[in-house]
């Protein structure tokens, strides 16, 4: 594949577009210098291994994960510093993690007493000790614990034996919401907690030096905060067109190709790419670089593009590039992807399953 044009790649097909990549990436290591705050990129937006490792050696502490296999890929790959911001509650998947803290820094977030409990006596059991985090529920209504109780978890998951690196808290909520006074100031709010838990553990004796929190729509902002240590960014890399807009920094770069399958004139085409393809769950992807045509429905196997301007040229056999609107579930839907420079397949990546 390497070296083809990427015109004669087999579609439905997921493009990044390297020069985009690679400016996103120095943007954001360059960020972080300025502002002396870490990064620890989310895995799950591209579940590539190689560009995990890019991230890394641009300047990252660590990735972010959410699942234990993806955490045990990323260690094999060498990669040292691993956050699992997810709930890990089964005692098979935290003997995992035991197992994996013997190879690499592993710390995991915790929003209940009962688990901590449990994962003091697995880890005493197997001789091991597990990094964890205080995971806060900071409004998006979904993991994490009553502020309230930050401060006995963390003194819970200290009597268990486990070793208490700080806080983590995520403001989904606050992602995808235009720079406005109104919209830093209610990020600040989160950050502000963050902060001010953080104090309160440190009052207390309990020394923090993780406190992770933002996105990539949030992250200019969150920076900014004193006590605030790490930036859980993952979009920006590839960049979707979901986040563009709150996200101005970065280059769009992710697209599927497709193939013109049919064409009825002056109302719709047909291409090759529906929802097994291309994830319409967060919004419809546009059309790159082609006026008078717009995406409007995505069936299993096709989908339908309405012709707005009737002077459009493409016809059946023709291709066309989609750009990406949510990244994380449309990379799941591919076995690899396809980095292109100047037209010409310059690498070839494996997603992680």
């Amino acid at each position: 594949m390497l070296g083809r044009k990427k015109q004669e790649l087999d579609t439905p097909v997921l493009l990044m577009d390297l020069d985009a990549m690679d400016y996103n990436l120095a943007t954001m290591a360059q960020f972080s210098r300025e502002h002396k705050v870490s990064v620890r990129p989310h895995f799950k937006n591209h579940s590539i291994l190689p560009l995990a490792a890019r991230q890394v050696d641009a300047g990252a502490i660590g990735i972010t994960v959410a699942r234990v296999r993806h955490a045990e890929a990323l260690v094999q790959h060498g990669i040292q510093s691993i956050l699992i911001a997810n709930e890990i509650v089964d005692e098979p998947r935290i003997k995992r993690l035991l197992d994996l803290s013997h190879h690499a820094e592993i710390v995991v977030a915790v929003d209940n007493a009962e688990v901590i409990d449990d994962m003091g006596r697995w880890a005493r059991n197997g001789k091991s000790t597990l990094n964890v985090v205080i995971d806060l529920e900071l409004g998006l209504g979904r993991c994490g614990a009553p502020v309230q109780e930050a401060l006995s978890l963390a003194q819970a998951a200290l009597g268990a034996g486990l070793r208490v690196r700080g806080l983590m808290g995520y403001e989904g909520h606050l992602q995808k919401l235009p720079d406005t006074e109104e919209s830093r100031q209610r990020r600040g709010e989160a950050a502000k907690t963050l902060v001010e838990t953080r104090q309160l553990l440190e009052r207390n004796q309990i020394p923090v030096d993780i406190v992770t929190t933002a996105g990539t729509g949030s992250y200019k902002t969150l920076a900014g905060f004193p006590g605030i240590t790490e930036l859980q960014v993952g979009s920006y890399l590839l960049m979707e067109t979901i986040y563009a807009p709150f996200a101005p920094d970065f280059r769009l770069g992710l697209t599927v190709s497709a193939t013109v399958i049919s064409k009825k004139e002056g109302d719709h085409l047909v291409i090759d790419a529906g929802v097994k393809a291309l994830s319409g769950e967060r919004g419809l992807s546009s059309i790159k670089d082609t006026e008078g045509l717009r995406l409007t429905a995505l069936h299993a196997e096709h989908g339908i593009v309405q012709i707005t301007d009737a002077k459009t040229s493409l016809q059946v056999g023709d291709k066309l590039e989609l750009w990406v609107a949510y990244a994380d579930a449309t990379v799941h839907l591919h076995r690899e992807m396809y980095g292109i420079r100047n037209g010409i397949v310059e690498e070839v990546f494996k997603i992680e399953y």
